[in-house]
C-alpha cells in the first residue's frame, strides 16, 4: 500500500492495528498472523521514533508506560463500587425472588451472570478517550492503577462514540491458560509459583513497573455501566449491549423472569464453569430495570436489587490406591497420591497434590484411604480428610523417601521449610532449570543460549549436564530447528568466551541453595580460588561478612556431593575459569555501604554496584542504620525517605562520580 506521506501511513497503521487487536483481543478471531502484527508494530514504532509530535494516546505502541512508577494515587469513586450480599443455596434464591416481586408489584425480570473471581475495576472514559482506572478499594476510594490498566489490550483506548464521560465496572483477571503458563516458566527459573489467578491478576496489577504488568496478559470482563452522560438506558441488558458496540469485553449474560428459572441458569453456569477460560465464584442475579433498581435503592452496604449466589466446593470421596513421588525442576520432591477416577467441577480428578510430608502427617493420610477430594479454588484438585471409618486394616504411616526417585542423591529437608529437596547436581529432573540457570545473564552470560535452546539441546541428547556445553559443536547446533550454521556459530563463541568469566559467576551459576548472586561476588572475593572454597569448612564460611550458618551448610553439603564432585570436575577440565579475575581498584568504599535508588542517568545500576565492589564498597538492596550512603536518581522514592528519616548522607549522581575520581 502507498502512503502520500508519513502522516497518512502512520494512522493507517493505528487504526488497522487497534482494529486487529479488537479482533484478537475481544472476539477471538484474529485474521492475521502474530508475525504480520508484530511487523507491521515494529514499523509503526519506527515512524514514531521517527516523528515523536505525532504519537496519538490511541496508538497500539502506546500501551506499556517505560517509566517504573513510585507508588499508587488514591482514586474516590464518583458512583460507589458497591459489593453484593452473598446468597448460598435455592431457598434463599427463591426469597430473594420473591421480595423483588412484592416490592415491584409484579414478575421481575432479572439478569443472570458468571461471577468472575478477580480484581474489580472502573474505568473512565472523557470524549470517548480512555483517561483513568482504578481499583475498588473499599468501594469509595480506590488506587490509580491507570498506567497498568492500558496494558490489559482487551480494554478499549477510545471508543466510537464520544460521551463527556462514561464509567464503567469490570473484573480484571488472569485466565487459567495464561496462569498455567506463568508458572511453568517461574518453576523453571526457581522462582515461587503464584497460588491462583486471582492472586496472580491482584499482585500483577499493583505492579510498580507496567513492563511487569504487561507481560501477565491480563483481560477484563466488563460488567455494568456505572456513568453515561448523554445517553438514557431502561434496562441494564440494553446497557451491556451498548457497551458490547463500543468495543468492550462483555460479560455473557441472560435475561429471564422466575425463581425456577433463575436457579436454572445458576445451575448451569456452575455446571459449565470451567468452560470459560476465567475462574468464577459464584453467579451474580441483577433486576434487569434500571428504574426498578431507583425503586429499590440500596442498604449501608449493598445493592437491594442484587444478590451473588456463592458455588459451594464440591467434595466427593475417592480411594487413595498410590502416592508416587514426583521431582520438580527446582529439584523439590512432591508426592501425589493416585485416586480412583472422581468427577468434579466439570473435569474428571484422578490424582491430587499431597504438597509434603508434613500436609501428609498432619492428615494422616495412608495408601488404601477413602479420602474426600475437592478443587482448592477450583482448579488444583486437593484432599479434604480422610475417611478414618473405611481405612483397610493394616494400613501403614507414609515416609517420603531419603533419597530422589530420579538420580539416587540424598534427599534433605529445607532447612527454612517444609519442602524436601533433591541435592544431586546432575538430577535429570533437574537438568532444564539448572542449564538454564547455569547460562542465564547474571550467572555465565551465555548469549543465545535460553530455555528454548537448552531444550532443543537436552532434548536432542547433546547434553547432560552443564559442562557438555563445552564439548558441543557447531555443526551438531546447526541441526537444531531454527538454529542454522550462523547461529550455531555465534552460541559457540558465547560459550567459548564464558570459560574466562569471573569465579564468581561460575559459583552463582552452580545454583548452590540460598547462594545468590551477591553472596557468589563476596566468596570469590574472599577464597579467590575455587579450591580454596572447596576446601573451607563450614565454620570457616560463617566467618565472613553475609554468609550465614544455613547458607554455609548449603555450600559444604554442595561440594560433598559426588554429582557435584564430577560436574566441578569436568568444567575444570573444559579450562573454565576457577580463579577470581575482579581486581579491586582500590580500597577506599571498604567498610561502607551504598543503596542506590531512583532512576539513574549517567550509570545503569548493574554498572553503579560494580565500581562500588571494585572499590571495596558494598552495594545493598535496603536502607538501613547501616547504610553508608544512598544514592539517589529521578524520581526516587521510598527510599530516599527512609534515609532521610534516618539522617543517612544522600548522594547525586554527580557527588557520586566525584567519589569515583
Amino acid at each position: 500500500m502507498e502512503f502520500q506521506d508519513y502522516r497518512e501511513e502512520m494512522k493507517y497503521l493505528r487504526d488497522y492495528l487497534n482494529e486487529q487487536g479488537y479482533l484478537y483481543y475481544v472476539l477471538d478471531a484474529p485474521v492475521i498472523s502474530d508475525y504480520e502484527y508484530d511487523r507491521l508494530n515494529r514499523r509503526l514504532e519506527e515512524l514514531e521514533a521517527e516523528h515523536p509530535e505525532e504519537v496519538t494516546h490511541d496508538s497500539p505502541t502506546q500501551r506499556v508506560g517505560g517509566k517504573i512508577l513510585e507508588g499508587f494515587q488514591p482514586y474516590s469513586h464518583e458512583v460507589p463500587l458497591e459489593s453484593l450480599q452473598d446468597v448460598f443455596n435455592g431457598a434463599e434464591v427463591a426469597e430473594f425472588c420473591e421480595k423483588m416481586d412484592e416490592a415491584l408489584g409484579a414478575m421481575v425480570e432479572y439478569s443472570v451472570e458468571p461471577k468472575v473471581d478477580g480484581l474489580s475495576v472502573a474505568l473512565e472514559y472523557r470524549d470517548g478517550v480512555f483517561v483513568r482506572g482504578a481499583t475498588r478499594g473499599d468501594g469509595r476510594v480506590g488506587e490509580d492503577v491507570t498506567e497498568n490498566l492500558k496494558t490489559v489490550r482487551s480494554i478499549p483506548m477510545t471508543l466510537p462514540d464520544k460521551l463527556p464521560r462514561l464509567i464503567v465496572r469490570g473484573e480484571v483477571y488472569m485466565s487459567r491458560a495464561v496462569f498455567e503458563e506463568i508458572n511453568a516458566r517461574r518453576e523453571l527459573e526457581g522462582k515461587p509459583l503464584m497460588a491462583n489467578p486471582r492472586n496472580a491478576a491482584a499482585g500483577s496489577l499493583r505492579q510498580l513497573d507496567p513492563k511487569i504488568c504487561a507481560e501477565r496478559k491480563l483481560d477484563i470482563q466488563v460488567f455494568n455501566l456505572q456513568l453515561a452522560e448523554g445517553k438514557d438506558f431502561l434496562s441494564h441488558a440494553e446497557t451491556l449491549d451498548y457497551l458490547a458496540s463500543q468495543r468492550f469485553k462483555v460479560i455473557p449474560h441472560k435475561t429471564l423472569s422466575g425463581t425456577a428459572a433463575v436457579q436454572a441458569e445458576i445451575d448451569r453456569i456452575n455446571d459449565e464453569r470451567m468452560d470459560y477460560p476465567f475462574d468464577i465464584d459464584g453467579a451474580v442475579v441483577k433486576v434487569n430495570s434500571l428504574s426498578d433498581r431507583e425503586i429499590l435503592g440500596s442498604t449501608a452496604k449493598f445493592p437491594k436489587w442484587a444478590v451473588a449466589f456463592k458455588y459451594p466446593p464440591e467434595k466427593k470421596p475417592a480411594k487413595l490406591l498410590d502416592i508416587v513421588v514426583q521431582v520438580g525442576r527446582t529439584g523439590v520432591l512432591t508426592p501425589k497420591a493416585v485416586l480412583t477416577p472422581v468427577r468434579l467441577a466439570g473435569t474428571t480428578v484422578t490424582s491430587a497434590t499431597l504438597h509434603n510430608q508434613d500436609y501428609i502427617t498432619e492428615k494422616d493420610i495412608r495408601i488404601g484411604d477413602t479420602v474426600i477430594v475437592q478443587k482448592a479454588g477450583e482448579i488444583i484438585p486437593e484432599i479434604v480428610e480422610v475417611d478414618l471409618k473405611q481405612r483397610p486394616e493394616g494400613a501403614q504411616p507414609y515416609t517420603l523417601p531419603e533419597v530422589c526417585p530420579v538420580c539416587g542423591a540424598p534427599a534433605v529437608r529445607d532447612l527454612d521449610g517444609a519442602a524436601l529437596r533433591c541435592t544431586g547436581a546432575e538430577c535429570p529432573a533437574q537438568l532444564l532449570r539448572n542449564i538454564t540457570h547455569f547460562a542465564s545473564r547474571d550467572a555465565m552470560d551465555i548469549e543465545g543460549l535460553g530455555p528454548a535452546v537448552v531444550q532443543q539441546l537436552v532434548d536432542s541428547g547433546l547434553i547432560r549436564n552443564a559442562a557438555d556445553l563445552y564439548s558441543l559443536h557447531a555443526a551438531d547446533v546447526a541441526q537444531l530447528d531454527r538454529m542454522g550454521a550462523k547461529s550455531a556459530e555465534n552460541l559457540i563463541r558465547a560459550i567459548e568466551k564464558s570459560k574466562a568469566n569471573d569465579l564468581s559467576k561460575l559459583i552463582y551459576g552452580l545454583g548452590i541453595r540460598q547462594v545468590g548472586e551477591k553472596a557468589a561476588k563476596v566468596l570469590a572475593s574472599h577464597f579467590r580460588t575455587f579450591d580454596a572454597l572447596d576446601a573451607a569448612t563450614a565454620e570457616e564460611l560463617t566467618e565472613i561478612d553475609d554468609v550465614g550458618a544455613i547458607t554455609a551448610r548449603c555450600i559444604v553439603d554442595y561440594l560433598a556431593q559426588p554429582q557435584s564432585r564430577d560436574l566441578i570436575n569436568r568444567l575444570k577440565a573444559a579450562g573454565v575459569n576457577m580463579e577470581s579475575t575482579a581486581q579491586l581498584v582500590d580500597g577506599r568504599f571498604a567498610g561502607m555501604t551504598f543503596v542506590l535508588t531512583g532512576t539513574l542517568t549517567r550509570f545503569d545500576r548493574k554498572t553503579a554496584q560494580g565500581l562500588i565492589e571494585e572499590r571495596g564498597g558494598k552495594a545493598a538492596g535496603s536502607v538501613s542504620k547501616k547504610t553508608t550512603y544512598v544514592v539517589a536518581g529521578e524520581a526516587a522514592g521510598s527510599k530516599l525517605k527512609k534515609a532521610q528519616e534516618l539522617n543517612i548522607p544522600v548522594l547525586t549522581e554527580d557527588e557520586f562520580a566525584k567519589m569515583l575520581e
